[in-house]
């Protein structure tokens, strides 16, 4: 069996009852939380930081802490993580923000084709905003922008995840990113 079927399998068994599930789950899913965790973050310019690890730790526990969560099968268990990498790097900014308070604007530093790079607490939390707009407007762009950037998720995934093609993430893609961009440059320069 895969280790994607493995996976799928021992997601099956803990939504079925089997706590131990879990045990067994986390050393297969552990190189790839990381991965994801790693392609998140940078060193924070004051120097402050938080680790891939420590973010993948709180990540599994955010995962494996509720009874009530289940998980279809590996693609929703990533979509799920990013999900809970997304509040926690949020979280981590904000607080991190919240020290630096009084410091000036922020300066958006990205073009129309990219998203702001996850290791400046400001940018992040100007994300999480416009995201949170996003998803007022449209609940599966939001969701998308998660998968994608938080998540990590390939096109293919991303849509197979939502039940869409990998042609409409690409096309909700550059709708959501040019959203975002709009949004965030309006919080920071807004007209008078």
């Amino acid at each position: 069996m895969s280790a994607d079927g493995e996976i799928t399998g021992l997601l099956a068994a803990y939504r079925e009852g089997d706590r131990a599930a879990l045990d067994r789950l986390f050393p297969l899913v552990y190189a790839a939380l990381r991965e994801l965790a790693h392609r998140q973050l940078t060193v924070r310019q004051s120097g402050d930081t938080i680790s891939t690890t420590v973010l993948v730790h709180e990540a599994y526990l955010k995962l494996t802490g509720s009874a009530h969560q289940t998980y279809q099968d590996r693609i929703h268990f990533f979509a799920v993580a990013s999900r809970a990498m997304r509040q926690i790097l949020v979280d981590y900014a904000r607080r991190h923000a919240a020290a630096k308070r009084g410091s000036g604007a922020i300066a958006v530093s990205l073009d129309p084709d990219a998203l702001p790079d996850p290791g400046r607490a400001e940018e992040l939390v100007a994300l999480d905003e416009a995201l949170s707009k996003l998803e007022r407007l449209d609940q599966r762009l939001g969701r998308m922008v998660e998968l994608r950037f938080f998540g990590g998720l390939s096109v293919e995934e991303t849509g197979e995840a939502l039940g869409v093609s990998p042609r409409t993430i690409k096309r909700d893609w550059r709708r959501a990113r040019a959203f975002l961009y709009r949004t965030m440059k309006e919080e920071v320069s807004p007209q008078s």
